[in-house]
């Protein structure tokens, strides 16, 4: 029997897979154990290319914690309940077939069509999904589809989940990192937004190359370093070379599209006029209700990201119409198919 002792609240490293490796394989008996407690089970095995025999040979064991006052263990919360509720979901769907995906999409508004083009699919409803938040837009179906496209493997949700809708930032961010934990290393999502430029025209397309969020960061809060950095860079959070080739692919297709900075908003109301001409004063082209989030997510957990808006209604001084949810879905539904191009080839280049 041997014994290795880590600091409390540790993250691990490559080198500590090698120290735990070695006295692994040090012992001489015909069956061999790790043991260790459950939290450090779920950090030791963050490390995708730990070996066998020591991946089978670990195991853990429940430890209860009897508090000697009122106060609670938010690290313990975190690890035990959050960080337990992603791999659960996440093992639930490879189990559903959800294997090796390298992209991952989140559909807005009236843009769940792209769907259709994903070949060998399986759809799951997020209310079969065990502790998944359920959608509840119109124009957002509530499904999990993975499958080919582009020649790639891919996990799509038909419909995203709002602030507005009263969940809270953990349920925003949940699916996120939930398709980290699949594997997808790059995300692509797509919105229906209202122009703030003077230059859009309802119908048309903008690559996201920045956001301004003024929603509730989703990061705040105890932050777990195995799934990402406390203080994240924003700098690049649209990754570059996806926007060139992005600007390539409707070049060849004969696609127009513009370039700008998306504004994330609460919802559900549509902008007053004021708040418009702001948002236009503080540097944004389009404003919409979603994408920061799932974007600041998906940086916090080194994903690439790439977005973009379809613009449905106008916020322009002298422009502004009255504007329904209805009809930001029909104008959506007519970008579906110019979405699916710039989305399937850029996928396809993975």
């Amino acid at each position: 029997m041997d014994e290795l002792a880590f600091p409390d609240h540790y993250s691990y490293i490559a080198d500590d897979l090698e120290t735990i490796a070695s006295a692994y394989n040090s012992l001489k008996a015909p069956l061999k154990y790790i043991i260790t407690t459950e939290k450090d089970a779920m950090r030791i095995r963050e490390f995708t290319d730990i070996e066998e025999p020591v991946k089978s040979a670990l195991f853990y064991v429940p430890i209860g914690v009897t508090f000697l006052n009122d106060d609670k263990d938010e690290f313990d919360n975190l690890i035990v309940d959050y960080v337990r509720k992603i791999r659960k979901i996440s093992d639930f769907l490879k189990d559903k077939g959800f294997t090796q995906p390298v992209a991952g999409i989140i559909l807005g508004t009236g843009l769940g069509g792209l769907t259709t083009s994903i070949e060998n699919r399986i759809e799951i409803d997020y209310k079969d999904i065990p502790d998944f938040p359920v959608s509840t837009v119109d124009g957002h179906e509530g499904k999990l589809i993975y499958g080919d496209l582009g020649g790639k493997k891919v996990v799509a949700m038909k419909g995203r989940f709002h602030f507005y809708e009263g969940h809270g930032s953990d349920m925003i961010a949940l699916p996120v990192r939930v398709l980290k934990y699949l594997g997808v290393e790059s995300l692509f999502l797509s919105n229906a937004a209202g122009g703030v430029n003077p230059d859009f025209r309802i119908g048309d397309i903008m690559v996201i190359t920045d956001h301004i969020n003024l929603l509730p960061n989703p990061l705040i809060g105890t932050n777990d370093d195995r799934i990402g950095v406390r203080f994240p860079d924003m700098g690049v959070a649209y990754d570059r070379d996806l926007i060139d080739q992005a600007l390539a692919i409707a070049g060849k297709h004969n696609i127009s599209v513009r370039k700008g900075i998306y504004l994330a908003t609460t919802g559900p109301t549509y902008e007053t006029p004021a708040e418009y001409k702001y948002f236009r004063i503080i540097g944004a082209d389009a404003v919409g209700m979603s994408t920061a989030s799932e974007v600041i997510v998906a940086r916090h957990a080194n994903l690439r990201c790439f977005a973009l808006s379809v613009i449905t209604d106008l916020g322009v001084e002298g422009r502004i119409e009255y504007i329904t949810h209805e009809m930001v879905q029909a104008e959506a539904e007519k970008a579906e198919e110019r979405i699916a191009t710039l989305i399937t080839e850029l996928i396809s280049s993975l």
